[in-house]
């Protein structure tokens, strides 16, 4: 997903100590390492193994490659989740199927845990998002789907993602306008130089010892929020309520009120941003206009503005409407966690009243997607628009990082059979209609002006099977996928749609988590297919 992966080639040891809990620490049922002792030259770069093909193969047609790490070199182990391993891979017939499924649903667990502290009164858990060592809010949030309702049945598990949830409000609480950050100092793993972003000229002021990068991106927050509400929903954990949480939360707010405002106040005078962001680039998308404010946004919306698309690229027009809808959700699901930390009488009276600020909020978001993100396209109807700027400008496109429209039933915004959704999907998934749709010889599906022209991300056929009802669609996106590995088993960023030999990112672990959610998913909706 990120440009940054050719200037970034990093030289990450999986099995180094600084990446693992102290053995003294470990859990007999989950662990942030099979091994503490295994030394940091017995364990390969994973960036390196994974493009390379281990045996053994898969028996299927494919020849799939076991890209999985030996046991010593992974970062973390869960029972709970190499249980649900061999009971969904027995239930799969395809060979080929079942050796991506292995390699990909752990993908998460076995290769970006580069720290954890598994205290349970201060838990401590730093998720990298593959190939770049640092973490994005949104990719670790998406990362940590396949697991998080198996938390009940594993402490530990329960636990590192506990650590995850609390690392991410001490990022939101150190710069909330930011994206990715460098690892925290108690874990005593070295930050990255982001030589993309050595110059940049960022308001509010960054340490960049503590930010990797920091476009600001409302979907950032919005997963702050999802990896919160995913972690209580199945732990029920009141202990997660922590002074810093409920200080991250109160800066989600803040940041939506500053970029609420319009662009000009109600006399025509222009207002200062909150925020800026200014690059020294000579790529239009990695830097901001106007002096690093964006393109002005008009008032009376209700909308968030967003300067940057989960892509990592700036908006056009900074009313980023997936990013909307996804906070939308996640702040009327933020409601009822406040009301649950309400009933804790030491904390109550650090939350008055914000329960009802957050339900209004996701109230009038979404009342305002409908009012102005809502178009009549000439073809299809009723479509939502991709970003707008409340002058009457839209963009009518999507791109394969979620938040999408594509995948605005997965977030919870809509339902599958939603009239302005099912609209808008045969838009998007017509190459007439969104220039990002891309076929090939190959495949077909959703690219992003972030990769070339000539790929697709196979991220973006999972999230359009999430969000089909056709038994016969979603077998075939499965198939597409699958025969986009190279023979190595993986799921990558984007795919040339005529060579799949043509690849970026050979480690990208947020689209090998998003398989191992598709198959989960396929065995709870359509079990026969798992048996073809």
């Amino acid at each position: 997903m990120h440009i940054l992966q050719g200037l970034l080639a990093l030289q990450l040891s999986l099995c180094h100590v600084n990446a693992l809990t102290a053995s003294s620490r470990v859990s007999k049922r989950s662990s942030a390492s099979a091994s503490a002792s295994a030394s940091a030259s017995s364990c390969p770069d994973y960036n390196d193994y994974s493009k390379v093909s281990h045996e053994p193969l898969s028996s299927g047609p494919l020849k799939l490659a076991y890209t999985r790490p030996s046991k010593q070199c992974r970062t973390f182990h869960s029972d709970a989740v190499e249980q649900m391993i061999n009971q969904t891979v027995a239930m799969i017939s395809n060979p080929d199927i079942a050796r991506i499924f292995e390699n990909t649903v752990a993908s998460t667990l076995d290769t970006t845990i580069k720290y954890h502290n598994n205290s349970r009164s201060n838990p401590q858990s730093f998720v990298i998002t593959g190939d770049i060592n640092a973490e994005w809010l949104r990719d670790a949030s998406f990362q940590l789907t396949p697991y998080y309702n198996l938390v009940a049945n594993d402490s530990a598990l329960a636990t590192l993602i506990a650590g995850a949830v609390q690392s991410q409000a001490y990022f939101v609480n150190t710069s909330p306008y930011c994206n990715s950050f460098q690892p925290f100092p108690e874990s005593g793993v070295a930050p990255t130089v982001n030589e993309y972003g050595k110059a940049d000229v960022v308001k509010p002021k960054i340490d960049k010892n503590k930010v990797f990068e920091c476009k600001y991106e409302i979907d950032s927050l919005a997963a702050f929020l999802r990896i919160s509400r995913m972690y209580y929903e199945h732990s029920q954990d009141n202990s997660m309520f922590t002074a810093a949480w409920i200080k991250a939360v109160k800066n989600v707010f803040s940041v939506i009120a500053a970029e609420s405002r319009p662009s000009f106040n109600s006399s025509g005078i222009f207002q200062v941003p909150a925020y800026t962001f200014q690059r020294t680039t000579d790529l239009a998308t990695e830097t901001l206009a106007i002096l690093g404010a964006g393109y002005p946004v008009n008032g009376n919306v209700s909308m968030v503005r967003s300067a940057f698309r989960p892509s990592d690229d700036s908006t056009i027009l900074q009313y980023f409407v997936p990013g909307n809808a996804m906070l939308s959700v996640e702040l009327g699901h933020l409601s009822s966690l406040l009301k649950a930390a309400g009933n804790q009488k030491a904390i109550a009276s650090n939350v008055t009243g914000l329960a009802d600020k957050a339900m209004n909020l996701s109230t009038s978001i979404r009342n305002a997607i409908y009012e102005h993100a809502v178009i009549e396209h000439p073809i299809y109807g009723k479509v939502f628009a991709y970003e707008i700027d409340g002058y009457g400008g839209r963009i009518l496109m999507d791109d394969a990082n979620m938040p999408s429209l594509l995948s605005l039933p997965y977030l919870g915004f809509v339902n599958r059979t939603d009239s302005v959704y099912l609209n808008t999907r045969k838009m998007i998934l017509s190459a007439n209609s969104n220039a990002y749709y891309i076929k090939g010889s190959n495949m077909a599906g959703i690219g992003s002006i972030h990769t070339p022209l000539t790929n697709v991300w196979p991220m973006s056929l999972l999230v359009q099977a999430l969000t089909s009802d056709n038994e016969t669609e979603v077998s075939s996106l499965i198939t597409q996928v699958a025969n986009t590995t190279n023979g190595l088993g993986l799921i990558h960023e984007s795919v040339n749609v005529g060579n799949s030999t043509d690849y970026s990112r050979p480690w990208f672990s947020w689209a090998n988590a998003m398989f191992g959610v598709a198959i989960l998913d396929i065995q709870q909706r359509f079990p026969s297919l798992l048996k073809q």
